[in-house]
């Protein structure tokens, strides 16, 4: 395996090869054993000054990327949209380049907008690491699932069944989690309304099956995905297009801890979060002992720090270096 990136941008799941999968793993799992240590700090990036762009709202992925920012030692600066001259007409790029002007040398960035990354990528240049574009990709979610999904089960992904419940049409998650999950060799079943469901999805190499029950029977790993409001033209509470109610969407397609516990096998359970509780999962199904939840918020940190440090030129890390 090459110790270092093919790529010096982290724009999506399809521009990595699974070389750079592994890597970014092998990388992460050293990161994870200094982060149960008392002193986190790992300052082999505290010559790199790392912006932070998010456009649109976040709470998980914009303070794991700045907790893994500040483990590796880099000075941040954190860029909100609500208040930047974006609102005066300034575009993309000239607010991009205005930040660079002040000596950044790397780029998250969060937006509403698919292919704003790439579109960066190829007019500065800097490192660009997409941190979610539109409903196109989340490459990071995606990395931190997989990792997740082998640490849970104690095994390569090659040959493994997992399952991705839930709004699969507006999701970039679950698009880079496909692309992730292919590259590793599982077996991919996807579950949700046929609304929301992209048609001809099974182009990309998955299953379909609209009956949540005998996929969780089938899987070894269930990646429930939120259903998002906001992407439908509706807010919560209100009434979308694609399905007629949220009540009915729980009672066809949510996941409660009785249909865990009736299964044969002992399925992992995940979400990326934020959890719309009563709809996709109930509380005590969330909560339970198949749930891996909170590890994957945990691994966000330590993959994190993972891409950031091989994206700067470093070469596989290992705790032998320190």
């Amino acid at each position: 395996m090459k110790s270092s990136l093919s790529t010096k941008h982290l724009l999506g799941i399809r521009y990595i090869s699974k070389n750079d999968i592994n890597l970014i793993f092998q990388t992460a799992k050293s990161f994870k054993n200094i982060l149960q240590r008392p002193v986190k700090q790992v300052p082999s990036l505290k010559s790199l000054t790392i912006a932070n762009l998010f456009f649109e709202n976040s709470t998980r992925t914009r303070i794991s990327f700045e907790l893994a920012e500040k483990r590796l030692g880099a000075s941040t600066v954190n860029f909100s949209a609500s208040s930047s001259s974006t609102k005066k007409g300034e575009t993309l790029l000239d607010t991009v380049n205005n930040i660079l002007s002040m000596k950044v040398d790397m780029i998250v960035i969060r937006h509403s907008s698919p292919g704003v990354p790439q579109f960066l990528s190829e007019n500065i240049s800097a490192n660009i690491i997409n941190a979610g574009d539109g409903t196109h990709e989340h490459p990071t979610q995606a990395l931190l699932d997989a990792f997740s999904m082998q640490e849970a089960l104690n095994s390569k992904l090659e040959g493994k069944n997992i399952a991705i419940i839930g709004d699969i049409t507006h999701s970039r998650v679950a698009m880079s989690n496909i692309m992730c999950l292919k590259k590793l060799g599982a077996n991919i079943k996807l579950c949700g309304p046929p609304t929301l469901l992209p048609k001809n999805i099974e182009k990309m190499g998955v299953e379909v099956n609209f009956n949540v029950e005998e996929t969780l029977e089938w899987c070894d790993v269930a990646n429930v995905l939120r259903i998002q409001l906001e992407r439908q033209g509706g807010q919560k509470g209100e009434k979308t297009s694609y399905f007629p109610s949220l009540k009915e969407y729980a009672e066809t397609f949510g996941i409660n801890k009785k249909m865990l516990d009736k299964l044969g096998n002992k399925i992992v359970l995940m979400h990326p979060g934020p959890i719309n509780r009563g709809v996709e999962l109930t509380s005590d199904a969330a909560d339970s002992e198949h749930s891996i939840i909170l590890n994957q918020v945990e691994n966000g940190v330590a993959i994190r720090m993972a891409v950031l440090y091989l994206l700067a030129g470093n070469e596989a890390f290992s705790e032998t270096k320190i």
